[in-house]
């Protein structure tokens, strides 16, 4: 039977200011690791640009990069019922994106991340109104790609389950903030009927502990129902394991401007790739190359590439391979 659609996407949907900030500003790095950005206490800290991106999230970033890459897409978002949340359902829409499952939330305001830009790396403060998140009744769909939401989305832990046997539906999976703080417990019911997971190397050790081994982290979120796992590590490059086999891939020679939207550009370029029948070590290259544009830009929607922009890259780059480790 035909489906209406290649994805949907399911997450919230903000509004990013970007603030970048001038060279004075301090890291300050402690024992552990950990970096700090020193701001001074009770003044006035000098912001050199700053850059307004509407309708940006994990899954508006992948929802507008799949339908960048030929696919067709929806996303179930809840928007402020404010003028902020109307030009992002058309920002929405102008990138090909279906309407269909748009929400607007007649109560609350429209979703706000200040994203502090220095030195290429982003600090960034979130917030993000209470919703009361339902899922739809969705048309026939190959995937769906679920990430991060505000508090109140419990339910979609278990309805989303649900919806993904009964349909046969494959799952994508990037746990935001507030679903890796409710732990692997409660994550479970996702877990076993997820296809893809995507988390980085410090998001998979909240999941299922410390362990260092990138190999062995795999297999302990394969235990828990994962079909295939891909682990990012920042400038390290990427793994994915799908069971059998793990493989690696380097990240892609680019510009670094800031990393916003990094992952999700992998996960996009990834998703995409195997729905257009890609092998799993194509799809990492989609992936790393799809990122690598995005972080030569401001933004996680900006430099989202299309299918032939993708593929030409990748044409002239014929050694870019991942490779089985």
């Amino acid at each position: 039977m035909k489906t209406k659609f290649d994805v949907i996407s399911i997450g919230d949907t903000t509004l990013d200011v970007f603030l970048e900030l001038e060279k004075e500003i301090k890291v300050i790095k402690e024992k552990n690791g950990k970096e700090y950005l020193g701001l001074l206490n009770a003044e006035k800290i000098p912001v050199k640009k700053l850059t307004n991106i509407l309708a940006v999230g994990n899954s508006a970033n992948v929802a507008v990069g799949s339908s960048r890459l030929g696919l067709k897409t929806a996303l179930y978002t809840v928007l402020g019922n404010d003028e902020i949340g109307k030009e992002m359902a058309n920002v929405l829409q102008k990138e090909g994106v279906a309407k269909d499952y748009i929400v607007f939330d007649k109560k609350q305001k429209s979703n706000f991340s200040a994203v502090l830009n220095y030195r290429a790396e982003r600090t960034i403060l979130v917030y993000h109104e209470k919703r009361t998140y339902k899922l739809p009744k969705f048309a026939s769909t190959k995937w769906i790609y679920y990430s991060s939401l505000a508090e109140g989305h419990e339910a979609l832990h278990l309805e989303i389950p649900v919806y993904v046997k009964k349909y046969k539906i494959l799952l994508g999976f990037n746990p935001g903030s507030h679903q890796l703080n409710e732990g692997l417990k409660k994550l479970r019911p996702i877990l076993k009927v997820t296809t893809v997971l995507f988390v980085n190397r410090e998001e998979a050790q909240a999941l299922v502990g410390k362990e260092r081994d990138i190999q062995k982290l795999a297999k302990k979120l394969h235990k828990e129902g994962v079909k295939i796992v891909v682990i990012t590590d920042g400038p390290k490059g990427s793994y994915a394991s799908d069971g059998k086999n793990v493989y690696y891939v380097k990240i892609f020679p680019a510009p670094l401007v800031e990393r916003t939207g990094a992952g999700d550009s992998f996960s996009t370029g990834f998703i995409s790739a195997l729905i257009y029948g890609k092998e799993i070590q194509e799809a990492m290259c989609w992936g790393t190359v799809n990122s690598a544009s995005v972080i030569g830009k401001i933004g996680a929607r900006e430099g989202l590439l299309k299918k032939r922009e993708l593929e030409n890259i990748l044409k002239k780059h014929p050694s870019f391979k991942a490779k089985r480790i």
